[in-house]
């Protein structure tokens, strides 16, 4: 056994220190998300998801870095890499707007000037929606019509139509004791 960590000293302290780093990074944008999500009052269960995305990311990152230093080389990761996207692109083809939602959840996590509870309208060429924000899921919005109907709106869409406040905090029934909230 000590001739394994005679003969590998150099990839174990390299490796640890990328996980280490890894590990570090990780903390502090989970951290980052929680403050953001705490500053515009977002609900928990969003936060956590954009948590998670974040560290899968680092994660693939750190496993690829991981790869260098245990001596692969660049063409077996290109080939690898390759072949992998090859059929991932292929299956994910057919599910493009899965991931369009996706990514406009994460987006909207940042930048999307309404929240849970209040009443927007999303003006549409073809027809008009005035709800309540009910949730909001990373791949779709859950509105509450006046009539108690409820619309699932996907993340996508909602990036890309004009969208009006109606009322801020539209929610009578509710009372908001900041439990739901980071």
């Amino acid at each position: 056994m000590s001739e394994f960590f005679s003969t590998y000293n150099t990839q174990i302290i390299n490796s640890c220190i990328v996980f280490g780093i890894f590990f570090i990074i990780q903390l502090i944008a989970r951290l980052v998300v929680r403050v953001i999500g705490n500053s515009k009052k977002i609900h928990v269960g969003r936060a956590k998801l954009v948590g998670r995305y974040i560290t899968i990311s680092f994660l693939f990152i750190a496993i690829l870095i991981e790869a260098f230093i245990l001596g692969v080389s660049t063409s077996d990761l290109a080939l690898v890499f390759s072949s992998v996207f090859a059929v991932i692109g292929i299956g994910l083809f057919a599910i493009w707007s899965i991931l369009s939602n996706v990514t406009s959840g994460i987006i909207m996590f940042f930048s999307f000037p309404y929240k849970i509870g209040d009443k927007i309208k999303i003006h549409d060429k073809d027809y008009e929606i005035e709800a309540i924000i009910e949730d909001i899921r990373s791949f779709q919005i859950h509105l509450r019509k006046d009539n108690g109907n409820l619309v699932t709106y996907p993340n996508n869409l909602l990036l890309q139509k004009a969208i009006t406040l109606v009322e801020k905090d539209a929610f009578e029934s509710i009372e908001d004791d900041g439990s739901d909230y980071i």
